[in-house]
């Protein structure tokens, strides 16, 4: 049988990302375009070269406009992954697959959203009773009881870990304040300059207990793209190539959209669980070889599970992780060096993505010792996704 692991043979070879706002002042069209352009020129790959284009399903600015505005000539692959945030790592492993396989050549992967200034993920009106669609009537037995907003959402999954593990608010600030003191040495990052306090953390108000306001992410506009090609193509290119080691999706048993309530136990994340064991597998490696990672916090409740579920620690074990500094700055294991989503920006995880892009090429912000391999998830409590990046 041949072997079909994509490990090391793709490689993300030039990066591109506009500026990061609250109000962007242009379509997303010409906010994909900017990134795209950036990381074409990075690569120094003509836009005419691209055949292949990958991106969210939420994402709306269409491939076929981006392959007109670029000149592409022959566009042979192009696809959109559901979930949101799950989906984050989900279109780099697409264009991956489409290299490795001969499908594409040149395939760019962006994400573009005016998610503040035009429309907001998180305001609870999102229209659900004007069609019977299956995730519209799903959530019709949830919002009836207060259930409108992924933080209330979340808050669910949260308050059963702090009671099944004993994590408290203050191991959910300590995430907080670790990613904020990355950006604000990052001045890419929509915080850079204003770090917080845990007590800051802890007087923000309170959006749905046990959620404070400091532990939501932003809301952004912005775009984020990369190119990606075949490792042996890379090698002849200008960037130093950021090998693709491993790239996995995951949905797990009782898999719903941020509400799994009816599994018989919501303290962990399955289907991350699912992500890390393809990750290891794929590129024979262990924690013990990543040196930092880009953890996916949307909230910061889901960052610890994470930990656990990647093996970093044991389960129940990844407060201890948090309140000896392990994530932070000088820790063992850095997190979300560039600010994350709620320090630099929220940009869907694409902007993480940079950040593993960043330490391997060694030219981070708040670039950490010796990077061989970064480990890049997606969103959690929905289908997702991850990422090992590294070097040759």
């Amino acid at each position: 049988m041949t072997d079909m692991n994509i490990s090391g043979r793709a490689s993300i070879v030039g990066l591109g990302a506009t500026e990061f706002s609250k109000r962007s002042g242009r379509t997303e069209v010409r906010l994909a375009m900017e990134a795209t352009l950036q990381a074409l020129a990075d690569a120094g790959i003509d836009p005419s070269e691209v055949d292949g284009f990958s991106s969210y399903s939420v994402d709306k600015v269409p491939e076929y406009e981006i392959a007109r505005l670029l000149g592409a000539k022959n566009v042979s692959f192009f696809s959109q992954v559901p979930h949101g945030g799950g989906a984050a790592c989900a279109p780099v492993l697409h264009a991956a697959m489409a290299v490795a396989t001969g499908i594409a050549k040149t395939v760019v992967v962006y994400r573009a959203m005016n998610e503040r200034s035009w429309y907001r993920f998180g305001n609870g009106n999102y229209g659900f009773g004007d069609s019977p669609l299956f995730e519209n009537v799903n959530y019709g037995w949830y919002m009836p009881h207060g259930f409108h907003t992924p933080a209330a959402w979340v808050g669910m999954f949260a308050r059963r870990y702090m009671h099944a593990f004993g994590a408290t608010s203050e191991d959910f600030g300590r995430v907080a304040v670790a990613v904020r003191d990355f950006a604000a040495t990052n001045p890419a990052a929509f915080f850079h300059g204003k770090p917080i306090t845990l007590e800051e953390h802890q007087a923000s108000r309170w959006i749905c207990e046990p959620l404070h306001l400091l532990d939501c992410c932003q809301e952004s506009d912005g775009a984020v793209a990369m190119v990606i090609t075949s490792t042996e193509r890379a090698r002849d290119l200008q960037r130093t190539p950021v090998v693709i080691k491993g790239a996995a999706q995951g949905i797990s048993d009782g898999q719903q959209i941020m509400t799994s309530y009816y599994r018989e136990d919501i303290t962990g994340l399955p289907e991350m669980g699912l992500v890390a064991k393809q990750l290891w597998q794929q590129s024979r490696l262990t924690p013990q070889d990543i040196q930092t990672a880009v953890i996916y916090d949307h909230f910061t409740p889901f960052v610890l599970p994470q930990l656990e579920e990647f093996g970093f620690v044991k389960r129940g074990e990844a407060k201890d992780f948090i309140r000896a500094g392990q994530h932070a700055r000088g820790g063992s294991l850095p997190i979300n060096t560039h600010g994350g989503q709620l320090g630099e920006a929220y940009i869907h995880g694409m902007n993480g993505i940079a950040e593993g892009v960043r330490q391997v090429r060694g030219d981070a912000v708040n670039q950490v010792a010796d990077v061989h391999n970064v480990l890049v998830t997606a969103g959690t409590g929905v289908p997702t996704s991850g990422l090992i990046l590294g070097t040759a």
